[in-house]
């Protein structure tokens, strides 16, 4: 049996959390909006000059960073979410857990394909991110 609250005290409490998810929501959004300045600034930089290998670790490092971005857009979609519906938004958290997992596999670092478990268990994950996604689409 649930302990009774006083209505004013769950008010308050949701009060502070909409307060803290709109705090959170606009520090992401100055850390993305740097964070982007920066990945363009740095790449413009790069094709500039001329220097970098895009074909050896240039293009995965730009894609590492591009694609950490988009996990922090998409973590503010869900940040958004709860703030206009009251309640999160487990496909959005689903989507967000396969792009970083994918962006894991995708970055991995040249050499790392002589660990084979860490391979199986990326590959796990993946399948059942997928999974989960694919049956909460089917859901609703």
């Amino acid at each position: 049996m649930p302990i009774p609250q006083p209505p004013g005290f769950l008010n308050l409490i949701e009060r502070f959390e909409r307060s803290l998810a709109r705090v959170l929501a606009a520090l992401l959004g100055v850390v993305l909006t740097v964070g982007t300045a920066q990945l363009c600034l740095g790449t413009a930089e790069a094709l500039w000059r001329m220097d970098q290998n895009w074909l050896g670790g240039g293009m995965l490092a730009l894609l590492d960073q591009l694609l950490l971005l988009l996990i922090g857009l998409e973590v503010l979609q869900n940040l958004a979410a709860y703030l206009r519906d009251h309640s999160i938004h487990t496909e959005l958290v689903v989507l967000t857990a396969l792009t970083a997992v994918a962006r894991k596999v995708i970055v991995m670092p040249p050499g790392s394909d002589k660990d084979p478990m860490a391979l199986v268990a990326a590959g796990i994950v993946i399948i059942c991110l997928a999974l989960a996604y694919t049956l909460l689409r089917t859901k609703r």
